[in-house]
């Protein structure tokens, strides 16, 4: 062994011995945090010149480390932070992303928000720069979450100069673009960082009440961690078989059709058949609540929302026999929709009706009406748009029901456990499905 490999080794323990005391001063001030240290894996690459993390992985150079290190005691107690934090909010998971460069430094300021608000005593050069950034972002972003950044950036992008400086305050790590093929499998997947991320969720609701930041770590977490659908795949569970009038494809020989046509003077040989069997909804309810309680701009999100997925969602039939129903404290409004090429007549020409108190009984029994005088043939459904502020029928009815809430609210009450409850929020394109 020369002089130079005994060097670089002396470099590589002495990277290994600072992130082991970095790891110990976190577990030591942060114990919840101990599952998400132990499931991070570091890569020493002398070849990086800065630092590269990835689901569960973190890349360095240890000369650099070191060099950090000397300037900043901090540094890889902070780096460690930044990076659990990215993987605890499900950060290198996300798939639909359109521009990669406005994610990442949507996660890198999202993760340097949340330890600034840790008021660990890690400080470093340029805190004071970000939370004047921090603070003008919080002006007109809801939530200081690499979601809510995100949108914000893509709606109203970013100057090249505010990137720059967004850059060089925020990310102390690169973000891993491509897969490398001999590097080694990834063992923690997502579901093992989401079950690390509902613990640390746990813990800090139930034995760290005096952890400061602790609220804006559980966001986080709560947006990592929340599952979105698209409002067609989730009202599916309301389809029925039907028979639907359009070519099937299955069935149709479009051989014999066209030598038809271009040979007996465009009579084809076979009829297609003008059917095919799909699961389709016809019989269904969409009920508005409409009470004092909802706000007007509220009620027009509500409404704009139903006439969209009616006329937008493919799980609905061409005929159709739904009802939209506003309501407050009783029925104020029955709209009879039979065709998806009424919708926008309707929507245009409807007027909210109600602004009383709240309660959600009338309309299920206003539907059990409908029910038994045999204005429904196969109802299997009815989506409810609520703030959740009402009564609730006591017992279920003979179809599913799922009541649609606009964001997040603590104090809402609990549905009844036979409902279905997902989270409409305009903010983003798509619902939580909670249950």
């Amino acid at each position: 062994m020369n002089i130079d490999e005994r060097d670089d080794n002396k470099i590589s323990e002495l990277a290994k011995k600072v992130f082991e005391l970095a790891r110990d001063a976190i577990v030591v001030k942060y114990r919840f945090f101990d599952k998400s240290l132990a499931a991070v894996k570091l890569e020493e690459d002398a070849a990086l010149t800065g630092y590269v993390s990835d689901a569960g992985y973190l890349s360095y150079n240890p000369v650099k480390l070191l060099r950090d290190y000397r300037d900043d005691p901090c540094f890889a107690i902070r780096l460690l932070l930044h990076v659990i934090f990215h993987n605890i909010f499900l950060h290198y998971s996300r798939k639909d992303i359109a521009n990669r460069e406005y994610w990442d430094l949507a996660c890198d300021i999202a993760v340097e928000n949340v330890i600034l608000a840790m008021d660990s005593g890690y400080e470093r050069a340029g805190d004071t720069q970000m939370q004047i950034i921090l603070s003008k972002l919080n002006k007109w972003v809801p939530k200081l979450t690499a979601e809510y950044l995100y949108r914000e950036f893509m709606v109203g992008g970013i100057s090249s100069d505010s990137a720059v400086e967004y850059k060089r305050l925020f990310s102390p790590d690169s973000h891993r673009k491509e897969t490398n093929n001999d590097k080694e499998e990834i063992i923690i997947s997502r579901d093992d960082w989401e079950r690390i991320a509902r613990r640390v969720s746990a813990e800090l609701k139930s034995f760290s009440k005096d952890v400061k930041g602790k609220d804006a770590i559980i966001i986080n977490l709560n947006e990592g961690v929340r599952k979105t659908y698209d409002y067609d795949d989730v009202i599916k569970r309301f389809a029925v078989m039907s028979e639907e009038i359009k070519v099937s494809p299955d069935e149709f020989d479009y051989v014999y059709y066209t030598y038809g046509l271009a040979n007996y003077k465009n009579m084809p040989l076979i009829e297609p058949l003008e059917y095919t069997d799909e699961k389709k909804i016809r019989d269904f309810v969409i009920a508005v609540d409409t009470s004092a309680s909802v706000k007007g701009k509220l009620v027009k999100g509500f409404l704009e929302k139903t006439y969209d997925l009616l006329s937008q969602s493919s799980s609905f039939s061409e005929k159709m026999n739904v009802r939209i129903i506003q309501c407050d404290s009783e029925v104020t409004c029955d709209v009879s929709i039979k065709d998806k090429r009424e919708i926008a007549q309707i929507a245009e020409n409807l007027q909210v009706k109600g602004f009383g108190a709240t309660d959600f009984r009338p309309v299920f029994e206003y539907v059990a009406t409908l029910i038994d005088n045999k204005e429904f043939t196969n109802l299997k459904g009815m989506i409810y748009f609520t703030d959740g502020y009402g009564i609730y029928p006591e017992n279920p009815p003979g179809y599913d029901c799922m009541f649609v809430y606009e964001g997040e609210d603590d104090y809402r009450p609990s549905a009844p456990p036979w409902a279905f409850v997902t989270i409409f929020d305009r903010d983003r394109p798509s619902v939580e499905y909670l249950a």
